[in-house]
């Protein structure tokens, strides 16, 4: 589990979204391929569901709209509704999930440790923020579906908190 330091207001930020990115990721340990698709609630929403949108919006954030890396055949080349970042494919299952999930994590995390704060995003032309805007958004982003998916694993077995 990450621990939370205010040391600098880069390290307030990245332990804050570490830690609510773990979070998010507890929910499925221990859930079955099965389970962690079956939506329990009202809501349309999965534990992998969340899980995989997730991973799609820290790479839309930090790589495609801070960065302005060019992913020809995905957003906003290819547009998509909200939605469509929760579709599950066939072969998503928890791991590959996950590991999806680490992997957009880790580059997140480059770009915010190495990046200036105050540094505008690439894609002004999605959004006006920087990195700071983009890292706050993340934060409630994440914490939001960290919540979903607390409600979605209670239903599921009981198990709840972070």
């Amino acid at each position: 589990m990450s621990t939370f330091s205010t040391a600098t207001e880069r390290d307030a930020l990245r332990s804050t979204l570490d830690w609510l990115r773990d979070a998010l990721m507890r929910k499925v340990d221990g859930v079955s391929d099965v389970d962690a698709r079956t939506t329990p609630t009202a809501s349309s929403l999965s534990l992998l569901s969340l899980l995989k949108h997730a991973a799609v919006w820290e790479r839309r954030w930090f790589q495609i709209v801070f960065a302005g890396t060019d992913v020809r055949d995905e957003w906003p080349h290819v547009p998509d509704s909200e939605d469509a970042t929760f579709h599950l494919d066939d072969q998503d299952t928890v791991a590959s999930v996950l590991a999806l999930y680490r992997a957009q994590i880790a580059v997140s995390r480059r770009i915010l440790a190495d990046g200036d704060l105050d540094a505008p995003c690439a894609r002004v032309d999605l959004v006006d923020k920087n990195l700071r805007g983009v890292a706050m958004h993340m934060i409630q982003e994440t914490a939001r579906h960290a919540g979903h998916a607390d409600i979605i694993r209670e239903s599921l077995d009981g198990s709840r908190g972070v």
